[in-house]
């Protein structure tokens, strides 16, 4: 698997890089995001690793470029306690992300998290048949969503959440199995990751014919996908 990373860090991106091809991985290190551009657009890697504080065009800025285009996988690498940026590189859509600073192995398992759910195997579960909710129809085994017939851009981790309530349709799911099931990582205390992918998710998905969100909140437990 081919990891893009993109931090100004010199050092600290030398240092990444060499332990997580000491993990198995194929990392390319940039630091800049005019450069990276062009890599993330030939479509050679798996994920890409993001920095958000660098100079000229900052981490934010690039992962709009990005999403204008690709769905790839983003990891983001956030300066601890800097909830602002970090909620708007997931509205933005972003898959996850780590604080810095932080170690070489929490960066890897994130990475590996990230990659467990995004891949699809060649085996009988990614085969699987379609669901039909609504006017969903989402098919696991190839990671596409169709929303009245029309197919729906979603993020990696936006597809794994949606699958995980569609899968459970007319039950409500607590945000600590959304996280373990869709992120691949239990709930850390104040973590409003889950929150604001369900927030993105509701926007492209939007209501039913009595004006209410095919996602609803279910107080004190988790979200819930409506089953007409």
């Amino acid at each position: 698997m081919k990891i893009l990373l993109i931090d100004d860090d010199v050092s600290l991106a030398h240092m990444l890089e060499e332990y997580l091809q000491s993990e198995g991985f194929d990392v390319l290190a940039l630091h800049d995001g005019n450069t990276a551009i062009a890599e993330i657009a030939s479509g050679a890697y798996g994920i890409v690793v993001l920095d958000i504080m660098m100079p000229r065009m900052n981490g934010l800025q690039l992962l709009r470029q990005i999403r204008a285009s690709s769905q790839i996988p983003v990891l983001m690498l956030t300066a601890k306690g800097d909830d602002a940026d970090r909620i708007t590189g997931l509205e933005l859509g972003a898959d996850d992300y780590v604080p810095k600073p932080c170690t070489p192995r929490e960066l890897t398992a994130r990475i590996r998290a990230i990659l467990r759910r995004t891949q699809s195997l060649a085996t009988a579960a990614s085969l699987e048949s379609t669901f039909f909710v609504g006017p969903l129809r989402l098919c696991p085994g190839k990671r596409q969503a169709e929303w009245d017939g029309k197919p729906v851009q979603l993020t990696s981790t936006e597809f794994s959440l949606l699958e995980v309530l569609v899968r459970n349709a007319g039950r409500p799911v607590s945000k600590n199995a959304l996280s373990e099931q869709g992120l691949g990582r239990s709930l850390a205390p104040y973590d409003r990751n889950i929150d604001v992918h369900i927030s993105s998710l509701r926007r492209k998905l939007g209501l039913t014919k009595d004006g209410t969100p095919w996602l609803r909140t279910v107080y004190r437990i988790g979200y819930q996908f409506v089953k007409e």
